[in-house]
């Protein structure tokens, strides 16, 4: 395997993409939808028997903004977090959901994970301490995610800053 430049490419030591959670997949979305406009859509018609036909728009205005509000949950959850860890580079990539990247690269051996833990909830924030500079990462994930990222992100850390083992053929 090799990069761009013929040069043999390292191997990687960690890597995760950290995507907002979302608890309503396509399916899910539909289901509601379909429940909830039919649920206005009888109450409208009830109110429409009574002669209160004036409610009616406002009915079916609901219906199109939670349509809205769940149209924008899932495009803000198109956002995601890529970090990446070699011997040689510690990459953070921070995908917005209207498409915009930041980018970061960070020499492992001078990186520190840093953690802000509540005590009744656990892990609260997680950064990328580098040159006094703080980069905020996996703000996507709950305290127990975060725990388990931090670990694995340190662990990773330690290996890079270890430096390579050599192999014995």
């Amino acid at each position: 395997m090799t990069d761009g430049n013929g040069l043999p490419r390292e191997p990687t030591l960690f890597s995760a993409i950290i995507t907002p959670h979302r608890s309503l997949g396509g399916v899910g979305f539909l289901a509601v939808m379909v429940a909830f406009g039919a649920i206005s859509f009888a109450a409208g018609m009830m109110f429409f028997v009574m002669g209160a036909w004036p409610v009616l728009p406002f009915l079916g205005l609901d219906v199109a903004l939670v349509y809205w509000a769940f149209r924008l949950s899932f495009r803000s959850a198109m956002a995601f977090e890529e970090v990446t860890v070699t011997a040689s580079e510690l990459r953070v990539r921070k995908v917005s959901h209207r498409g915009e990247v930041a980018e970061w690269a960070l020499n492992p051996a001078w990186v520190r994970l840093d953690r802000e833990i509540h005590e009744e909830y656990g892990v609260v924030r997680l950064f990328l301490v580098s040159h006094g500079r703080k980069l905020p990462i996996a703000g996507f994930l709950g305290p127990k995610e975060k725990e388990s990222f931090a670990a694995a992100l340190a662990s990773a850390l330690g290996e890079a800053k270890r430096g390579p083992t050599p192999t014995v053929v």
